[in-house]
């Protein structure tokens, strides 16, 4: 029986977090810093309360560990190994990798997602992921990582996919009871294509591996992933900002016109078109993140004037495209409008690009 302080994962749908307050049988779990009510037999309890504030208690105070051991040296040196430095070492190389549990089975499988650190460097590391369409994050590994090792970060399956579009990392190196050459913080942010985890011939062979692996380069020689490098401040960067800054500066002075709500009638359907182009007289100065959030908007205007209307039938056009307009709806449905049934629409009606959700 779940209760308040586990951490679980949702039964019917992707994502999870840790209960905070339980109501009759009603869960209320945080995730993200948003508590989502969940009915607690849709609930899969994945780490017990205890275990979760043992894991929080272990992860928070290595800092604090750290400095209260150096008075102290020849304790720590009786109850840890001394590092075997290599002249390689001293440039740092880290690698995020998924090593699949079943080659032969990719659209079934686990896959072990594991961080390699080679270096001579400890690492204060964090590792987070986020969907396309949305800018919050989740921190799936955050702790001190030892030098010269392979650690095991988490078993994943292919439903936490959609929630890994993007990868970001976070890392400061450092070295203990002895003098280092000082390394920049790293801060690095990439995509993540998730339909190679579909591929076998994606896995390839890594020196840090007996198995084929899916992996990323987050470090290589002391330069960081050269996508996204925090705290490089080059002039296309500062170029970059400028043009960013403006155009924030364009949308706050010109806001959209939005057009009156265009709901039609197909019997007892309600068709609504969630095409931008339906929704605005013009998209001049709105970014791609601002016309989904419109889009989203006119979306749970729509069902929130329809929520007691059992049975109504509500049919969102939101065209084929990339698929990012249909992964916020659904992830909408998931969270926001849990309960209500959701399949395609008639695809002689409204091809391939239409959702429809019955309340």
């Amino acid at each position: 029986m779940a209760k308040i302080g586990d951490r679980v994962r949702y039964l019917n749908a992707v994502g999870g977090g840790i209960i905070r307050r339980i109501d009759g049988n009603i869960a209320y779990v945080d995730e993200d810093g948003f508590e989502t009510p969940t009915l607690i037999r849709e609930l899969v309890v994945v780490a017990p309360a205890a275990e979760t504030a043992a894991k929080v208690a272990t992860l928070q105070p290595e800092v604090a560990v750290v400095t209260a051991e150096q008075p102290e040296p020849e304790a720590d040196e009786e109850t840890a190994p001394a590092v075997e430095e290599t002249p390689e070492g001293e440039k740092l190389n880290i690698v995020l990798a998924w090593e699949p549990a079943d080659s032969r089975r990719l659209s079934t499988t686990t896959f072990d997602t594991y961080l390699v650190n080679d270096s001579n460097y400890y690492l204060y590391f964090a590792y987070m992921t986020r969907p396309d369409g949305t800018e919050l994050w989740t921190t799936r590994y955050a702790g001190v990582v030892e030098p010269n090792i392979q650690v095991f970060i988490e078993e994943i399956d292919v439903t936490e996919l959609p929630m890994m579009d993007r990868v970001a990392v976070q890392l400061i190196a450092f070295k203990k009871d002895r003098e280092f050459a000082l390394k920049m913080p790293v801060a690095v942010e990439m995509p993540l294509d998730t339909t190679k985890f579909f591929k076998l011939h994606c896995f390839r062979e890594s020196s840090y591996f007996d198995s084929d692996v899916l992996s990323l380069e987050i470090v290589k020689d002391d330069i960081p992933h050269s996508r996204n490098r925090a705290g490089s401040i080059t002039a296309a960067t500062i170029e970059e900002g400028i043009r960013q800054k403006k155009a924030i500066d364009r949308r706050q002075n010109k806001r959209p016109v939005l057009k009156k709500r265009k709901e039609q009638r197909n019997g007892d359907i309600i068709e609504v078109d969630l095409h931008i182009a339906e929704l605005v007289d013009t998209v001049a100065g709105l970014s791609p993140a601002d016309m989904l959030n419109l889009q989203v908007d006119e979306f749970r205007k729509v069902m929130d004037a329809n929520l007691k209307n059992k049975g109504q039938k509500i049919v969102f056009i939101h065209g084929k495209g990339e698929g990012v307009l249909r992964n916020a709806l659904m992830k909408e449905l998931n969270y926001r409008y849990k309960g209500h049934q959701v399949q395609d629409a008639s695809f002689r009606e409204y091809g391939f690009g239409a959702t429809q959700v019955t309340i």
